[in-house]
């Protein structure tokens, strides 16, 4: 049968499973030792290879998932990563390559797009950075092969290929001949697995959502999320195509803000305004819309963390309790709209120009 399963790939991770089986008890006490977590072992935490917004995508010896439908440009978001991985500049703003010396060869692997396209996407990352053949990126089109062939190219280019930090795999689902068999799934999701901690690097992976919902597809989808350090969905606004938004799904640390973006001149930019231009009749928010008591609840739980806050930590605090408290993330406009009506309203005080905010009258009248 041609594809994968007949591919040396998964036959050596037969093999592997099978000789598994067949160690000697002491040989296989003897590699669990070297497998045991001391409590008293002093391990630095694994290094940053990427950051946004002063926040962890991800680190080396792990690997992200990317994941959206078709045509949300998630190809224009791996290039401001990978633009990022390769310039010591911050890129879109945000972005800021952090792989350490001896680890800063970032790979690219294109599973879908032709010489000519996949070309274009290299020329893109090249004007992101301001150089025009960066020596510390490679590029490959593995559209013309098959599964297993992909599978195998990937691996010989990472055995091979010294000072790897960062490697991107656009298409993670042209490595299995079936995105719903259990096996193949398990196997892509072990070599990651593999790759990220024996080479200490990261991989970015990227796959389509369910066109019905906005799972990842398949059993390999399921298996890279149950995975990976950071998921991130790249989706197109409703009420304004033009622009994408990334925003994380799922991460191990803090998670970082939205991103918006938009290409201008054939780049990936941040969308200005976004907030305001993405907004739609579902999701506006007009503070005269929460009810009063509502609002004493939001300042009640940011009081309850200090007596007083500069104008930004308000603006943040307030972003984390109506979060907390309505399920659902609020901009930085909006927030603002709501601190000058309870400005207004005395239900904030700040006593001079400049100094800090404090809690006002915030109950309910008495009758």
């Amino acid at each position: 049968m041609e594809g994968i399963k007949n591919t040396s790939v998964l036959a050596d991770l037969s093999r592997e499973i099978d000789q598994a089986a067949t160690k000697p008890s002491k040989e296989l006490l003897s590699e669990l030792q070297t497998l045991r977590i001391d409590p008293k072992e002093e391990l630095q935490p694994p290094q940053v290879a990427i950051e946004m917004d002063g926040q962890i995508l991800g680190t080396l010896g792990n690997f992200s998932l990317v994941i959206g439908k078709a045509k949300s440009r998630k190809s224009f978001f791996i290039s401001i990563a990978i633009s990022a991985a390769i310039s010591k500049d911050v890129i879109s703003d945000k972005f800021k390559g952090c792989l350490p010396p001896g680890h800063s060869k970032v790979l690219y692997f294109d599973t879908e797009q032709g010489k000519y396209h996949a070309q274009l996407a290299l020329k893109r990352i090249c004007k992101q950075v301001g150089i025009n053949a960066p020596d510390n990126l490679e590029v490959y089109r593995l559209r013309s092969k098959k599964p297993g062939e992909r599978l195998e190219l990937i691996e010989a280019a990472i055995e091979n290929t010294p000072s790897i930090g960062l490697i991107v795999i656009d298409g993670i689902k042209d490595l299995v001949t079936s995105i719903n068999d259990e096996e193949q799934a398990t196997m892509i999701a072990s070599n990651l697995l593999k790759w990220t901690e024996q080479k200490n690097i990261h991989i970015i992976t990227v796959l389509h959502q369910n066109k019905s919902d906005n799972n990842a597809r398949g059993h390999i989808g399921t298996e890279l999320i149950n995975k990976a350090e950071t998921v991130l969905s790249v989706t197109k606004a409703e009420s304004d195509p033009d622009i994408s938004i990334v925003e994380p799904q799922m991460c191990r640390g803090k998670e970082p803000n939205l991103f918006a973006f938009e290409i201008i001149d054939g780049l990936p930019v941040p969308a200005e305004n976004y907030e305001i231009r993405t907004e739609t009749k579902k999701n506006k928010f007009d503070v005269s819309d929460l009810e009063d008591s509502k609002v004493y609840e939001l300042l009640n739980e940011v009081y309850s963390k200090g007596g007083s806050f500069g104008y930004s930590e308000l603006v943040r605090q307030l972003k984390l309790a109506y979060k907390n408290q309505f399920g659902k993330k609020i901009g930085d406009n909006r927030i603002k709209d709501l601190i000058t009506l309870c400005k207004n309203n005395k239900w904030v005080i700040q006593e001079k120009p400049k100094a800090p905010y404090k809690k006002g009258d915030c109950t309910e009248p008495e009758f």
